[in-house]
């Protein structure tokens, strides 16, 4: 059996993680498309070595911010680790808060390199006119040159219309799907709680580490709390509005995240006591083992 911890920021799916570890034989496999990079880790709230108590984490610090990552390349790897970890007799434990990540790893989508061609000698135009040529019921906006190429690389990859591509709910393994969640406002609370205490723990450091690098890769202008504090350090904005605008980004990151899960997934979600975590985790095992 695989299980799966997700939920919006914030939540205790990390802490969940461990604790259901040390208790079912498992082994904990990132689910955050941040997380997969070195050297991004308290703006990503990365699980620190403390927090791992020795338990085994994969697919964490795996890539440089310069390197590409696709949900081409999750799949892959995560597919691998699940097979491994399930031929050991042990538990694979998904815990992260990337939907699409998780639905990649664990139902049956069919992905392409991504990285196969990136066209970048076509404009958005000459990209979008291409598309429609081999698939003129594609709905893909002429300036989402993201999913231009992804279209065009599925096409050329499998001779299939990108329009026709195959939306399963087919799932490649025996999977729980467990959802932590609480009270909107208290976790807006903890959010924002939270922003301050990563500025106490270093995050101001760990961005301008990063801005003076100039590297603005996917990998450093995805995850919220860096691109953020970048009109600070160029003197273009204070610090105040920019920590304001790391919240309010979390915030409406959690909404997002929220709408992804209850569409997407058949979670089964657990209110979070906060004041007695140990009352959530023995909820979610009785659960498991039921």
């Amino acid at each position: 059996m695989v299980i799966v911890i997700l939920g919006p920021t914030c939540v205790g799916k990390t802490k969940l993680s461990v604790e259901l570890a040390k208790k079912i034989n498992g082994e904990i496999i990132n689910a955050d498309s941040t997380q997969v990079y070195k050297n991004l880790d308290i703006a990503t709230a990365k699980v620190t070595e403390e927090e791992k108590e020795g338990i085994p984490h994969h697919l964490f610090d795996i890539k440089d911010i310069t390197d590409d990552y696709s949900i081409y390349d999750y799949q892959l790897d995560c597919r691998e680790l699940i097979d491994d970890i399930l031929s050991r007799g042990k538990t694979p434990i998904l815990v992260g808060g990337t939907g699409l990540y998780i639905r990649s790893a664990l139902y049956n989508y069919e992905f392409v390199n991504d990285d196969n061609n990136t066209y970048d000698d076509l404009s958005n135009e000459e990209l979008y006119n291409r598309v429609v040529r081999l698939d003129k019921e594609n709905n893909i906006h002429k300036n989402n040159r993201k999913r231009l190429i992804r279209a065009l690389n599925y096409m050329e990859t499998t001779n299939k219309p990108y329009s026709k591509k195959e939306k399963t709910n087919e799932l490649l393994y025996d999977t729980l799907f467990i959802g932590l969640t609480t009270d909107r406002r208290i976790l807006y609370d903890r959010i924002n709680k939270r922003v301050d205490a990563m500025v106490k723990s270093g995050l101001l450091e760990e961005a301008k580490r990063i801005y003076d690098t100039n590297i603005r890769s996917k990998a450093v202008m995805t995850p919220i709390g860096y691109k953020e504090l970048f009109p600070y350090f160029d003197g273009s904005s204070n610090l105040e509005i920019c920590l304001d605008k790391i919240k309010q980004n979390s915030r409406h990151y959690a909404k997002r995240q929220y709408t992804f899960f209850n569409h997407q997934l058949p979670v089964k979600w657990f209110d979070v006591d906060f004041d007695n975590f140990n009352n959530t985790v023995c909820d979610v095992l009785d659960y498991i083992n039921k």
